[in-house]
């Protein structure tokens, strides 16, 4: 067995590293000028985003018990989402739709939504969105009082042909939209700044919404754990299984072999040495055994994380 125990700073250098600052060449009048990267940002300070994207192909699908894991690739890049029953699946006219191997998509997530640093990276998104050759563009983001979103590129005037419907069911009016965290979908716009829509179809993302900055703190207990206490065996992190388990309200019971540990209706038997798990009355199995790395620490897979974070 394979088994390199990863220093914590040596990884955070890796992750913050050195920043480096690239000159940027802009158009005027026909001639190249060339400015200084930090120096346009202090100009044009840019806004954070509350989505961020994700886009490229689905290659592989594979279902599991409550949700479908869709592995998407986009030229060396390759993601993980992660679906299930609440997300939000249409194409990029409006019309919901189901995922298929081969569709080209954009995935959109919260900006500030916690996720674990493994690879290749997972996403729970909120809102998928199915490419088609049908015209149609979609905005996921924040609108103001004005119905301009977080980076003033977009402006909605909603009109009588709108279709404005909400996630928690309420009824909704035009006037309903402002400071509300919307998925638009709209066909043209004028080349004005910011441009201005008259959107197809809103949903308002109103069961799904999260301040800025909002974070769920035993999920960032626990990648701090992560951060600070992982092997590396054979290409898989290993993680310890009781400090992540009880920071996440799990009860750890030691078997001498390994651990049961529960919460509510959900139990696991862990034995180190052996993949297969149970997990309530059936079986699963890890990609690398759960082994004693560490004197009465049992580390698994941190894959397992995922499904204790469910």
């Amino acid at each position: 067995m394979k088994m390199t125990k990863v220093v914590p700073f040596a990884m955070s250098a890796l992750l913050i590293g050195g920043a480096v600052v690239a000159p940027t060449a802009s158009a005027n009048e026909g001639e190249a000028v060339v400015t200084n990267a930090t120096d346009n940002n202090e100009q044009n300070p840019q806004v954070q985003p509350i989505f961020i994207k994700i886009t490229g192909t689905i290659e592989n699908v594979e279902k599991r018990e409550d949700s479908t894991y869709y592995t998407v690739k986009e030229d060396e890049n390759t993601n993980v989402f992660v679906v299930n029953d609440d997300t939000l699946v249409f194409n990029n006219t409006g019309k919901e739709v189901k995922l298929q191997k081969g569709d080209k998509v954009t995935a959109y997530t919260y900006a500030n939504k916690p996720m674990l640093m493994i690879y290749p990276p997972q996403y729970n998104p909120e809102v998928i969105i199915v490419e088609t050759k049908e015209m149609g563009t979609v905005e996921v983001d924040f609108f103001n009082k004005e119905l301009v979103n977080t980076d003033n590129t977009l402006k909605l005037n909603v009109g009588k042909e709108t279709e404005i419907i909400s996630l928690s069911g309420k009824k909704v009016k035009a006037e309903d939209l402002a400071e509300q965290h919307l998925l638009v979908f709209y066909t043209i716009a004028t080349m004005s700044i910011p441009a201005q829509t008259p959107p197809s179809k809103v949903v308002v993302l109103d069961t799904i919404a999260q301040e800025p900055g909002e974070t769920d703190p035993s999920k960032a207990a626990v990648q701090e754990i992560i951060n600070n206490d992982f092997y590396e065996v054979e290409g898989t992190k290993m993680v310890p299984l009781r400090l992540i388990a009880e920071e996440l309200g799990f009860k750890v019971e030691s078997t001498g072999k390994g651990a049961i540990i529960s919460k509510g209706a959900l139990s696991y038997t862990i034995t180190r040495g052996q993949k297969e798990y149970g997990y309530n009355k059936a079986l699963r199995y890890f990609k690398v055994a759960p082994a004693l790395l560490e004197p009465t620490k049992t580390y698994v897979p941190v894959e397992f994380v995922e499904e204790l974070m469910k």
